[in-house]
């Protein structure tokens, strides 16, 4: 997993409350298990006519948006069903975090687990973010993980919490295998006594 330290990025607004996983990817295209290949379909029935032409009001489908990094939304940013295909979406577009009054819990756990960072800001400071954002290519916004902080454009520094864990993998690029494999010494050693102790389960 890409490691998140500090992001300075496009931001797209979507003043959305309750943007649901079957929103964010649609069932659809829920057809392989590999993490790659959904960006394409990322908000598929905003960003599409029914004739496969794409809708010119989508804010994705706009510049300076279609190389946004970072997204804005209001409450309940990915509610609905627990497919971890809607963060998997994201992070295929190049959306590597998503600020939000708040997430709905599965999503909130996924977005960790896939490199996505979801950052919980009131509501009246992501309505003043989406208002910078507003501004185009020229307004660009920073995450920083490490001091936990989200700048505006004008500098002002927000400060957000993140989990101490949670920020620790972020900052280190490591999933779950990788944070596994950081004991790996210890696992091995483990096996290794194991063994000693009994090796006719070892054949």
């Amino acid at each position: 997993m890409e490691a998140f330290t500090t992001l300075t990025g496009i931001a797209a607004p979507m003043p959305k409350a309750n943007v649901d996983t079957d929103q964010i990817i649609p069932a659809r295209f829920l057809k392989s298990i590999s993490r790659t290949g959904f960006g394409k379909n990322l908000f598929a029935n905003f960003r599409y006519k029914e004739d496969g032409s794409e809708n010119p009001d989508f804010v994705l489908n706009q510049e300076p948006y279609r190389k946004a990094e970072i997204l804005i939304a209001f409450e309940n940013f990915g509610c609905g069903s627990s497919r971890e295909h809607a963060p998997w979406a994201l992070l295929d577009f190049g959306i590597r975090c998503v600020i939000a009054p708040d997430f709905a819990d599965i999503f909130h756990n996924n977005s960790f687990k896939n490199g996505v960072l979801p950052v919980k800001l009131p509501r009246e400071v992501c309505a003043q973010l989406m208002e910078d954002a507003k501004m185009g290519e020229n307004a660009r916004i920073t995450v920083d993980l490490e001091r936990q902080v989200v700048v505006r454009p004008s500098g002002e520094e927000i400060p957000f919490q993140i989990d101490p864990l949670r920020r620790h993998l972020l900052l280190n690029g490591l999933d779950d295998i990788g944070q596994t494999m950081q004991h790996a010494g210890a696992i091995d050693g483990f096996e290794a006594k194991q063994k000693a102790a009994q090796p006719w389960l070892y054949g």
